[in-house]
């Protein structure tokens, strides 16, 4: 109310301004205009820009005076512009077989730890509270919403994380599974969920369904998707085409990163933030520092624009050229 009742007061108080002007000009507008007494066409607008101009600065520095004051500090970060990163990183035994990376010298584990670190490097991951989910013989969080990424750099290198589980098939679908529990009370679309594996043993149905949170998901596949090598007495090799119908339903990309690091534009499109445009999001206090800005900047140029293009009258004597 406060801001309204300043607006009002400041518009009654420049339109009388306004109208004693106008009296005061009109008795010297020859003087002022030259032998037409006319200004520039343009000038009529002047005095309702300097009403308006006049009301929306009152009413700015009013708005301004009774919002709570936005408070800087650092790297600080609200609620709503922290983003969610959820990897699901499959430890089965087939993930330390060695044939991975472009010259096939690397096991799965390796390759895996190296995607992940491009991944780190290419998104604003200073935005993004990461959460790592192990997958094997069942689904356990290891991470949750961490903002410190050396946490998550040592448990995905220092820490054997097959140990946790006992020993049997690989079961994805439980990682998506959790993940999913982690992004229930997450706002819509500030979640990007990433999974890492061979695709071994991947069932065909049972998908697990996302909450509203993940607004993008990348599957990234690793190992040899032509030939395989043994374990447990069986050959593993990368599932390519079960990885992919994977990310098709869930709504995402797949990506063989075997040999070939994620694209930029894939790894964009997926971690693209989902909220409404900046436009949207602006508050009271952005909208009253803008007509802030702009009704001082129009109350500052009009005297200057007056002044020179106010009227094409020049008064004085012009100088001639000499006649030689």
């Amino acid at each position: 109310m406060v801001s309204l009742y300043a607006t009002l007061a400041a518009f009654v108080v420049a339109l009388l301004g306004e109208v004693l002007l106008a009296r005061r000009v009109s008795r010297i507008r020859n003087l002022v205009f030259g032998p037409t007494g006319r200004p520039a066409k343009w000038v009529v607008a002047v005095p309702m820009l300097r009403i308006l101009a006049n009301s929306a600065l009152a009413w700015s520095l009013a708005t301004l005076l009774t919002v709570d004051p936005k408070v800087h500090a650092g790297e600080e970060m609200t609620d709503e512009d922290w983003r969610h990163l959820v990897l699901v990183y499959d430890v089965s035994p087939s993930m330390f077989l060695k044939d991975a990376g472009v010259s096939g010298d690397l096991t799965r584990h390796e390759r895996s730890r190296e995607l992940i670190e491009s991944l780190f490097d290419r998104v604003q991951i200073g935005k993004f509270k990461v959460s790592v989910v192990a997958t094997y013989n069942g689904a356990k969080p290891v991470v949750t919403d961490t903002k410190d990424i050396e946490v998550v750099r040592h448990m995905l290198s220092e820490v054997d994380l097959q140990w946790a589980f006992k020993v049997g098939k690989t079961k994805l679908f439980d990682g998506i599974t959790e993940a999913a529990k982690l992004g229930k009370t997450w706002r819509a679309n500030s979640a990007l969920l990433v999974i890492v594996s061979d695709g071994d043993t991947v069932p065909a149905s049972g998908m697990p369904e996302l909450p509203p949170s993940f607004g993008g998901t990348l599957v990234v596949g690793v190992g040899d998707h032509l030939s395989g090598s043994f374990i447990a007495g069986q050959q593993s090799r990368q599932d390519q085409s079960t990885l992919r119908q994977l990310a098709i339903r869930l709504g995402g990309e797949f990506h063989n990163g075997n040999r070939r690091q994620v694209p930029s534009d894939m790894l964009s499109a997926a971690a693209a933030d989902s909220r409404n445009p900046l436009f949207e999001r602006l508050t009271l206090r952005e909208y009253a520092l803008f007509a802030m800005l702009l009704s001082a900047g129009i109350l500052g140029a009009l005297p200057l624009l007056l002044h020179y293009f106010g009227t094409r009258w020049r008064p004085g004597v012009q100088h001639m050229r000499e006649i030689a």
